[in-house]
């Protein structure tokens, strides 16, 4: 298909007292900041199998989609089983994935394989997949055609600049016919890749979210869905998208993310079986206007996908 902020209510060390000229009023500080801080240690400990609380089990998950509609759903079904999704919210795709290294959040969900494989081999992490949840189709859309053959000859389309978006981008403007990429082109291909004498477009990178707007002086553009409902396109006005159940599709998969040592956790592999329970699917599905995929593959088959984008970046580099 996005350095970290750590999320604001990850709680903070107390301030260290104040030293007093009194031995007995220093040893009672003593005492009571050790005991404040093995408190606080406690509840900061989320990072292996949620944290336990009240009977409860707290999973807290990164996304950069918080208000999507199906979190709602998701904790009610959740707290059934115990347990308690705390939803922490990143304005960017960049912010995600380091959290979770960290230890500052459990799971994270908001990037397909592609986006994980890059961030691993560029970042040296071994952030993984546990399961499945669904791929969205990339369209392009136009404002000033109807039709992908009503596209001239050196018109320009928007693209989204980051690199896994943009290769598939680039993709799905040669599937369409209006682009060729040299040697067919892959998941790692830039605009430099673009054989221009058998081209039909040309292509304007701009940020992801820039995509949309950019509608309105491009001849078309190719937007992320979430991007492209936050801008009130219909997904029926698309001119052209790639097919979301093919399986060239595969490196666009999205998944629940965990620290490699947590990928057997039954706790979060609980969490991401309920996002496949039908009240939580139907929220998706209705939220991407029934665009999107729900794709369950088991998790071998993922970390499989993974390993074979992850070699083909790093032989690249």
């Amino acid at each position: 298909m996005p350095a970290s902020t750590p999320p604001t209510d990850v709680p903070a060390l107390p301030e260290k007292p104040k030293r007093s000229r009194t031995g007995w009023f220093v040893g009672l500080g003593i005492a009571v900041v050790a005991a404040v801080v093995a408190i606080v240690l406690v509840v900061v400990n989320v990072a292996g199998s949620g944290a336990a609380t009240a009977g409860k089990v707290t999973v807290r998950i990164g996304t950069t989609e918080q208000a999507a509609p199906y979190w709602p759903i998701l904790k009610r079904e959740a707290a059934k089983q115990g347990i308690d999704i705390q939803v922490v919210g990143f304005r960017d795709y960049t912010q995600a994935n380091p959290a979770l290294a960290d230890g500052q959040i459990d799971l994270n969900l908001f990037q397909h394989l592609q986006f994980l494989a890059d961030y691993d081999v560029q970042s040296k992490q071994d952030l993984v997949p546990i399961a499945s949840t669904l791929v969205v189709p990339l369209p392009l859309y136009s404002t000033k055609y109807k039709s992908v053959d009503a596209i001239p000859q050196g018109a320009k389309i928007a693209i989204p600049n980051d690199a896994t978006n943009q290769a598939r981008a680039l993709l799905v403007l040669q599937k369409a016919g209006l682009l060729k990429l040299k040697n067919g082109g892959n998941t790692l291909a830039t605009p430099a890749d673009i054989d221009a004498s058998a081209s039909r477009v040309s292509v304007i990178p701009v940020d992801a979210a820039q995509t949309a707007p950019a509608l309105s002086s491009a001849d078309g553009a190719i937007v992320n869905n979430n991007f492209a409902l936050t801008a009130g396109l219909d997904p029926k006005s698309a001119l052209f998208q790639d097919d979301p159940a093919s399986s060239t599709a595969e490196p666009y998969i999205n998944a629940f993310v965990a620290r490699d040592k947590d990928k057997g956790n039954k706790t979060f592999l609980k969490v991401a079986e309920l996002y496949h329970t039908k009240a939580v699917s139907d929220a998706v599905l209705a939220e991407s206007k029934n665009t999107a995929v729900i794709v369950q593959k088991p998790q071998a088959e993922l970390i499989g996908i993974l390993d074979g984008l992850k070699k083909t970046i790093a032989e690249a580099k």
